[in-house]
């Protein structure tokens, strides 16, 4: 059984808020989706601007985010509704149901109550069971990953995912440590990260097994195929004039989300060395601004996680 979840306030700190609402521009009989609800945070706010007329549509693997979703239903007249799934699958359904949409946002990564909530073994801070799992009902475990994937296996994950440049040592002390005992807490892990690494880099920037558990939540909960398919998915819902913004927080999705922009804007899919287009292929979407917009000082000052956030945005070409 799921623990019973409470909403705080501490939990309702949407990132880049305000950039949020100039960017989706959300109008009364609008219908808007919130691809990772949370804690409701932007839901919130989008809701607000419909004033009571059109419908947000809230998605979210996690089924602990309910409580924050009746909280929400409450306190709007807007017509809301919630659907548990991964989301990239819930947008393909409902493109494929013909649903359109004026708005979609998608703030990816690990939300604020899953990573402060020590239970479910996303934070390095903390010694819980080795878990990441954003549907707490999905098989795949971040314990099944550290215990079963070969070590070569390990090292491209935290490199790929993770950026990890000790990938191969931390993979090789992982397989050492777990042939004598398998893994089942975080805090194992954190300490053999840090013994597997040179001593200078332990002081180096941020906690020495960020990378590790970054990349280990991304492999669990296959969080950049999401993203690769989502988008699409995302452009065939909008309809003409529609708005997509994409919270990213760290280069990985960044990069995904940027090269999927620059693809849409420029339409056409001939090679390069082609002397004129043949496909006859139209761009479908014009990025709104072209550059990522990045947290003020301010709201870093209020909120440091939104740090590394990174907003793109983008209007559907009629």
């Amino acid at each position: 059984m799921l623990p019973s979840v409470l909403p705080t306030e501490t939990d309702h700190v949407p990132v880049l808020a305000d950039e949020v609402l100039t960017a989706l521009a959300p109008r009364p009989g609008q219908t808007i989706i919130d691809c990772t609800f949370g804690a409701g945070g932007h839901s919130t706010l989008l809701a607000a601007r419909l004033r009571g007329d059109g419908k947000l549509i809230a998605i979210d693997r996690d089924p602990t985010v309910a409580p924050y979703f009746e909280r929400l239903r409450r306190s709007t007249p807007a017509k809301v509704r919630l659907l548990h799934g991964e989301f990239s699958q819930v947008l393909e359904q409902l493109a494929s149901n013909g649903v359109q949409a004026d708005a979609i946002l998608l703030d990816l990564g690990v939300s604020s109550m899953q990573l402060d909530r020590p239970e479910r073994g996303f934070s390095y801070a903390a010694d819980a069971a080795l878990d990441m799992r954003m549907d707490p009902s999905a098989e795949l475990t971040a314990s099944d990953v550290v215990n079963e994937t070969s070590e070569r296996e390990l090292a491209d994950i935290f490199r790929r995912y993770g950026e990890e440049r000790y990938s191969r040592q931390i993979a090789r002390a992982i397989v050492k440590r777990r042939a004598k005992q398998p893994f089942e807490r975080t805090g194992d892990l954190v300490e053999v990260v840090k013994q597997a690494i040179p001593a200078p880099a332990r002081f180096g920037e941020g906690h020495p097994a960020k990378r590790v558990f970054q990349a280990l939540r991304i492999e669990v909960n296959d969080e950049l195929g999401s993203l690769e398919r989502a988008l699409p998915a995302s452009l065939e819902m909008l309809r003409p004039g529609g708005k997509l913004a994409v919270i990213s927080f760290h280069s990985l999705e960044d990069r995904i989300v940027k090269r999927f922009l620059r693809n849409e804007e420029h339409g056409c899919t001939c090679p390069p060395d082609f002397p004129i287009c043949a496909c006859g292929a139209s761009p479908t979407l014009r990025a709104t601004p072209r550059r990522a917009i990045r947290p003020s000082t301010a709201e870093v000052a209020r909120n440091p996680r939104s740090q590394s956030a990174r907003l793109r945005a983008a209007v559907k070409l009629g």
